[in-house]
């Protein structure tokens, strides 16, 4: 499927039966989440591209999620479209003041829930393009999920690419081999934090041909940081 992955969170089985198939019949891929919590581990490990979010929930409700993907810097981007049963003006408004980028009241079309869900991703497209990445003499064509060194093609494994992105993407910031684990391997991955330094060297190794293997700098007793070189396009 291609119209990218769909993360639903509602504890009303009918409604997410409903709502799965007629995503699925879109064209998405479609993951169901019963309640919040789950929800929000699901979205650090598995990156969807879009939440649909019931905001009344057990343990922790849609709106409080929201707001909490929206303080993460991490997670701030990730379009969430709120559903619920909820019709007051000020509901709505709350809903959007908590960081939805689009409100559904139930009952709702499928038809329009499709179409609101489609034109909420094109507008998170548009903003958080997927164009290409460049520090020094690294690239990284993201789309394709690829990476250069001065040119030539990097043999970067899936997590050493993922973790250069990353890197990348957050630059002048330290992060410990904890978070690294958490935001690059996943939140419900249990192996030893040294696996994080046996990465990172055979990252350096694939950049040291051209002395890019710098820009990743070990900071004593805190982590690594990824430091370009100024003026470097990020």
């Amino acid at each position: 499927m291609s119209g990218g992955y769909i993360l639903v969170v509602d504890d009303e089985p009918a409604i997410c039966d409903m709502i799965q198939t007629c995503l699925e019949m879109a064209g998405f891929r479609v993951r169901l989440a019963a309640n919040g919590s789950l929800a929000h581990q699901m979205i650090i490990n598995e990156r969807p591209d879009l939440v649909l979010l019931d905001w009344m929930m057990p343990m922790l409700s849609g709106i409080e999620l929201t707001r909490r993907l929206k303080r993460d810097e991490l997670t701030a981007d990730l379009p969430v479209i709120m559903l619920t049963a909820r019709t007051d003006e000020d509901d709505r408004i709350n809903g959007l003041d908590a960081g939805a980028d689009d409100y559904v009241v139930k009952p709702f079309s499928p038809r329009e829930l499709v179409a609101r869900v489609k034109a909420v991703l094109r507008r998170s497209t548009t903003a958080m393009s997927d164009a290409p990445l460049a520090a020094g003499k690294i690239a990284l064509n993201r789309e394709a999920q690829t990476a250069t060194l001065n040119g030539e093609a990097l043999p970067l494994g899936p997590l050493e690419y993922r973790l250069l992105e990353f890197l990348m993407l957050h630059p002048n910031r330290v992060f410990s081999r904890s978070q690294l684990l958490d935001r690059v391997w996943g939140g419900n991955v249990y192996i030893d934090e040294r696996t994080v330094d046996v990465h990172i060297r055979r990252l350096r190794k694939n950049l040291s041909p051209e002395q890019q293997d710098k820009m990743i700098q070990t900071v004593r007793g805190a982590g690594y940081r990824f430091s370009p070189p100024e003026g470097a396009e990020e």
